[in-house]
């Protein structure tokens, strides 16, 4: 059958037929990735927090489904359609990362790092457990903001808890500068320019200031196009 998506019946008649898919590729089928997209659903489209957020966490510990781990672990983590709880909120992301989801590790190791939540008694512990969440992240998925939030770490952020090794900041940094991250370049501008985790290199450090306004202005663009896509009225 063809929609119309211009008309606002077949609109419906469709998204009538997605979820009707979805519920039955879910509750009969027990198909995880059904389970998944019949949460995003409900979370997206009806609305319906609470029953996605239940959706989530049965396709989790039923199904061992990565990012529905992570979905519910981040609704947890926030008390969204569900009571918050941070202890609850890290299990169900660490199994997301165990389970191989990139975003999932990104969120983990972001709630372990964080110094108002405590997960566990020993806090460098705690810290330290995040950290080798982002490593997964970085260096096994290529997940960028697990680069970029390991080096910043590295660079003192956590300095309390963690000794800083610039070192080891300006090689992420390096790695999150490739993948797009102007914020990163920029880093390791100001390291070549005073010597610090890497030579000092006024020609480098202009290098990587270039390339970092360069992508600044690149995705100021695009979040302008986004922003008038939106407006858009269809």
């Amino acid at each position: 059958m063809a929609f119309n998506f211009k008309s606002e019946e077949d609109v419906k008649a469709y998204l009538k037929n997605i979820y009707m898919e979805y519920r039955f590729g879910c509750e009969s089928e027990k198909n995880g990735n059904a389970c998944h997209l019949l949460g995003d659903y409900n979370e997206g489209i009806k609305r319906d927090i609470e029953t996605a957020a239940n959706i989530y966490k049965a396709n989790c510990d039923e199904r061992n489904w990565p990012r529905s781990c992570a979905k519910f672990g981040g609704y947890v983590a926030t008390g969204k359609g569900c009571e918050k709880d941070y202890v609850e909120a890290f299990k169900y992301l660490e199994k997301s990362c165990t389970l191989n989801d990139p975003k999932g590790c990104v969120q983990a190791g972001t709630l372990a790092t964080v110094k108002s939540v405590n997960l566990e008694e020993d806090k460098v512990k705690q810290i330290k457990k995040g950290m080798e969440m982002f490593k997964k992240a970085c260096h096994e998925y290529k997940e960028e903001p697990g680069c970029f939030l390991l080096a910043s770490i590295y660079m003192g952020g956590l300095k309390e808890f963690i000794e800083p090794d610039l070192r080891k900041a300006y090689k992420l940094n390096f790695k999150s500068c490739e993948m797009g991250n102007p914020f990163a370049c920029a880093n390791l501008s100001q390291m070549h320019a005073r010597g610090e985790g890497a030579q000092k290199n006024e020609k480098m450090a202009d290098t990587f200031k270039e390339r970092a306004l360069i992508l600044h202005k690149e995705l100021a663009e695009l979040q302008k196009q986004l922003q008038f896509q939106q407006g858009i009225k269809t």
